[in-house]
């Protein structure tokens, strides 16, 4: 991939993956693997921007096809036009844990489930994120929302508590969100019969907003950058999320 022609996006727009039925190619199989494991490891510790490619990719290891494979590398060469970024943390921003959550809704073809999209930034660029197919299958777009938000919030009270016992106060943690009916059924601690199916560990989050460790504030879609989490953007919306992630590209004004 020394050469490889540069990638503006880690997939390409609209590339929807679908499971391949075929017998395993061995070969295939461990230079597959291999790819996605190295990816993974770019993932989770610097590179939040490959997130949903990655994670999506890696849900075909079992018995991946040559498009599977191709598409990894595509990855690659998304890499070697943004080897030259760094996450820049801001201290003299003076801004508090904030989180983004978003949720796509039934867009795997091979199983409708849905994907929870999250991050927290802090200081101006992200401590932590995820992107991870929903356990069970929405039967809305307001549930799946819904379960993204209460995940987001579960990972929220974890760093709550990590800065508690270092000795930090956290003011109650800001999550926006872009869906005012999952916002309305975690801010509203009566339970709908519309949301009596959903996981009782999803309902956490009402008690969390009620205690006031929590706040669900309202973004409009178009300026929610957590949709890069959950869903295969074009290049113009990519870009546009991306630098809102605390990642600078090039030399920063300090190097």
């Amino acid at each position: 991939m020394t050469n490889a022609v540069i990638a503006n996006t880690p997939l390409p727009h609209r590339y929807t993956p679908v499971a391949h039925t075929g017998n395993p190619d061995p070969t295939l199989w461990t230079q597959y693997q291999a790819i996605i494991g190295s990816l993974l490891y770019l993932m989770l510790g610097t590179h939040p921007d490959i997130t949903f490619a990655v994670i999506k990719l890696s849900q075909f290891s079992a018995n991946p096809s040559k498009e599977h494979f191709e598409r990894a590398k595509y990855i690659c060469c998304y890499l070697a036009g943004t080897k030259d970024y760094t996450m820049v943390f801001d201290g003299k921003t003076n801004e508090g844990l904030i989180a983004h959550s978003d949720s796509d809704w039934a867009m795997d073809v091979n199983n409708r489930r849905s994907v929870t999209g999250y991050f927290f930034k802090l200081a101006g660029s992200l401590v932590s994120w995820l992107s991870r197919a929903q356990k069970t299958v929405a039967l809305s777009s307001t549930k799946a929302e819904y379960m993204a938000i209460s995940d987001c919030c579960h990972q929220a009270m974890w760093m709550t508590n990590l800065f508690g016992e270092i000795g930090f106060h956290v003011s109650p943690i800001t999550i926006c969100g872009d869906n005012q009916g999952s916002i309305f059924i975690g801010s509203n601690p009566v339970q709908e019969k519309q949301t009596k199916h959903i996981n009782i560990c999803y309902h956490y989050i009402p008690e969390c907003i009620e205690d006031n460790k929590v706040s669900v504030v309202f973004v409009p879609g178009n300026d929610n950058p957590a949709d890069m989490f959950t869903k295969n953007l074009d290049r113009l919306k990519f870009v546009k999320f991306r630098k809102q992630l605390g990642l600078i590209f090039g030399p920063t004004k300090n190097a």
